[in-house]
């Protein structure tokens, strides 16, 4: 299971030689991306100003509100995972682009209604489409896998009384690998990793135990918390090679494989 980020430029090609040269050597491989930086592109052409929600606890979010829905999913299925499926058929394989919502591979549960501050003033937000993920069937994965394809996955998610829901890439990535019994996780971005100081790229944590992931978690910011969060959920469900890892790398994928980046293990440190 490869996470790679919505970069649609040299990055994207690396990672997806990175793939090619995995899935030639018979490896089954199943690419996850998101798509949020291209989907503000997408809304400042629209004309469409990203919004953001902050709870209560101080945590900020994209507000989802239905035109934002809108720009995601078209940013994501039209932009972002055409060229990653473009790239890998140009390596040689037989990619596939498939959403949360084809063949109900992922479920999700819409996040209730909630207090919160969206453009300086406090409400209850009752239209954002955003949730959490309830449920993944990997059988359609699964037969494409077997036919010799590399499904080329994303969000959205669907819940089955509200529809298209936005959900995290990270932790789409991190349930789908646990579903598929996976032996690998690599989340790649634009960090080495988790780093002690985010101003300092050579303050890299090179293990992080899985089950004393707290310390950790606190001491993260922003999207590494969600990144460390998903991985360690991952590899606490029986994923054993999970890897944050930096995506700007020549291979990055084989650079995570061999050892670069934030990798799990099991006991202290």
């Amino acid at each position: 299971m490869i996470k790679v980020g919505g970069s649609l430029g040299a990055e994207m090609a690396r990672a997806c030689a990175d793939i090619a040269r995995l899935a030639q050597q018979g490896a089954d491989v199943v690419v996850v991306h998101g798509g949020g930086a291209e989907a503000d592109r997408l809304a400042a052409e629209l004309g469409r100003p990203v919004r953001t929600m902050t709870a209560p606890n101080g945590r900020h979010s994209r507000y989802t509100d239905a035109p934002a829905l809108d720009a995601l999913v078209m940013a994501m299925l039209g932009r972002v995972k055409p060229k990653l499926v473009a790239e890998l058929t140009g390596a040689g394989l037989r990619a596939v682009g498939l959403s949360g919502i084809d063949g109900s591979l992922v479920t999700a549960r819409r996040t209730p209604p909630a207090r919160a501050v969206v453009d300086g003033v406090e409400r209850v937000v009752r239209d954002d489409f955003s949730g959490r993920i309830h449920e993944v069937d990997p059988a359609l994965l699964l037969t494409l896998l077997d036919g010799g394809f590399v499904p080329v996955v994303s969000p959205p998610a669907r819940d089955p009384a509200d529809g298209m829901l936005n959900v995290d890439a990270d932790r789409f990535a991190a349930r789908l690998s646990v579903a598929l019994a996976a032996d690998w996780l690599v989340i790649l971005s634009n960090v080495p990793g988790l780093l002690r100081d985010p101003a300092d790229p050579a303050s890299l944590v090179a293990e992080v135990p899985g089950e004393e992931l707290g310390p950790y978690l606190d001491g993260a910011g922003g999207r590494m918390k969600v990144k460390l969060r998903s991985a360690g959920e991952a590899f606490l469900a029986g994923v054993p090679h999970v890897v944050l890892a930096d995506g700007r790398l020549d291979s990055p994928v084989l650079a995570a494989r061999a050892g670069a980046g934030t990798t799990f293990v099991r006991g202290s440190r």
